[in-house]
C-alpha cells in the first residue's frame, strides 16, 4: 500500500490534520510540544467519483477505492538526529514511506505556542530538512564503514555503492532533499533505493493557514511556494482546523461549507491528488457484478505489471488485457454495448495502462 509520512515541528497542526485525514479522532491534539509520542497510523481511501458512477452501471453493491496509509510521528526539533526530542525515536518509520508531507505553520496566533518562539516557515522547513539529512548522513557513514573491506578487495558492487555513498555525503551537506534522478543513473539508482534515505523522498509542503487565508494564501504561503519551486517539491495550502470541521459533516454539508469558503475541494483531497501527482501514479479499474475496484500503478506500467498488482499469478500467466477507456464505457453504458461499438480492445504485454482504463485480464493458470 502507498505510504505517506507526516512530519513537522511540534505544535504545527500535524495531529489535527491527521485526525481530519483519517476522519477519526484517534490522534491526540493539544497546544503543547510533543503531544504525539507514538506514531499514529491511518488508512485513507482515495476519492474517485468514477467508481460510484460505474457501480450504478454494472449493478454491484461493493466499491473498493485504492488507499493511502498516513503515518503521523512526534514533532521533530533541532537536534533530533542526535537524539533531541521524541520525534527522533520514530525516524525509522519515515524511512519506510513513499512520500513525505511536511506540515508548516503559516499563521500567526499568540494563543498557539511556536516551538522557536516566532513564525518563520522557511526556518521551520530547513530545521526539519537538516535533521533528516543529518540522520541520513549518520546512516550512510555506518554503511560506508561496513563495506570498506569489500571495497579494498575490489568487489564490484561494493565499489559502486561506495561511490554512490560518497556523492550522497556531498549532496546532503547542504541539508536539503535530493532529486536523485538529477545526480544518479542506472545501477546507482538501485543502490539508492536500497538505502531508504529520508532525504531522497518526494516532498509535499502542507502550508497550514487559518480559514481566512485558505482561498488566497498569505505572505507565509508565498514564501513556502517559492521555496518548493526551487527544491523540486509541491505545496498544498490547507487549514487543519477547517479540515477537522469538514470531517464531522455529511458529504452534502461539507460541499456547502466549501462553497461558502470559496473553494472547490477539501485540502485533504488536494493533498491526496498531490501525492499521486508527485509520485506519478495512475489508477485503473476492474468492474463487474462482484465489485468495482481501483488499483494504483506507476505511470508507464505495462499490462502484465498492472495485472501483478492484483496477484503475482496474473503477471506470470498474462495472456491479454481486455481494455475499455472509462469515458467510452460511460458513453456506452455496458460491456455488451462497448463490444458492439468496438471500443473495447484486446491489448498485449507492451500496452501501457492508462489512468481510468477499465481492464479485464486474461491469464493462464
Amino acid at each position: 500500500m502507498l505510504k505517506a509520512g507526516i512530519v513537522g515541528l511540534p505544535n504545527v497542526g500535524k495531529s489535527t490534520l491527521f485526525n481530519a485525514l483519517t476522519s477519526a479522532q484517534n490522534a491526540q491534539s493539544a497546544n503543547y510540544p510533543f503531544c504525539t509520542i507514538e506514531p499514529n497510523v491511518g488508512v485513507v481511501n482515495v476519492p474517485d467519483e468514477r467508481l460510484y458512477i460505474l457501480q450504478e452501471l454494472v449493478k454491484t453493491t461493493v466499491v473498493i477505492p485504492t488507499a493511502i496509509e498516513f503515518v503521523d510521528i512526534a514533532g521533530l526539533v533541532k537536534g533530533a538526529s542526535k537524539g533531541e526530542g521524541l520525534g527522533n525515536q520514530f525516524l525509522h518509520t519515515i524511512r519506510e514511506v513513499d512520500a513525505i508531507i511536511q506540515v508548516v505553520r503559516c499563521f500567526d496566533d499568540e494563543n498557539t505556542i511556536h516551538v522557536a518562539g516566532k513564525v518563520n516557515p522557511i526556518d521551520d522547513i530547513e530545521i526539519i530538512n537538516m535533521e533528516l539529512a543529518l540522520a541520513d548522513l549518520a546512516s550512510i557513514e555506518k554503511k560506508q564503514a561496513r563495506i570498506q573491506k569489500q571495497v579494498k578487495a575490489g568487489d564490484k558492487d561494493a565499489v559502486l555503492e561506495d561511490k554512490v555513498l560518497k556523492r550522497l555525503v556531498e549532496l546532503l551537506a547542504d541539508g536539503r532533499f535530493i532529486n536523485v534522478k538529477e545526480h544518479f543513473e542506472g545501477d546507482e539508482l538501485i543502490v539508492i533505493r536500497g538505502l531508504h534515505l529520508m532525504s531522497t523522498k518526494p516532498v509535499i509542503y502542507c502550508a497550514n493557514v487559518t480559514e481566512f487565508d485558505l482561498k488566497d494564501g498569505n505572505a507565509y504561503t508565498k514564501q513556502v511556494e517559492e521555496y518548493a519551486k526551487s527544491h523540486n517539491a509541491e505545496v498544498v495550502v490547507v487549514s487543519a482546523k477547517i479540515e477537522s470541521e469538514l470531517a464531522e459533516l455529511e458529504k452534502a454539508e461539507a460541499q456547502e461549507y466549501l462553497k461558502e469558503l470559496g473553494i472547490e475541494d477539501s485540502g485533504i483531497n488536494r493533498m491526496i491528488k498531490s501525492v499521486y501527482h508527485l509520485l506519478d501514479l495512475r489508477t485503473y479499474i476492474t468492474a463487474g457484478e462482484i465489485e468495482v475496484r481501483a488499483w494504483t500503478i506507476p505511470a508507464g506500467a505495462k499490462a502484465p505489471q498492472a495485472a501483478g498488482v492484483i496477484h503475482t499469478d496474473f503477471e506470470k500467466g498474462f495472456i491479454r488485457a481486455e481494455v475499455t477507456a472509462y469515458k467510452d464505457f460511460i458513453a456506452c453504458g455496458s460491456y455488451a454495448a462497448c463490444k458492439e461499438k468496438g471500443v473495447t480492445r484486446l491489448e498485449g504485454k507492451d500496452y501501457e495502462v492508462q489512468d481510468g482504463d477499465i481492464v479485464h485480464f486474461r491469464f493462464a493458470n
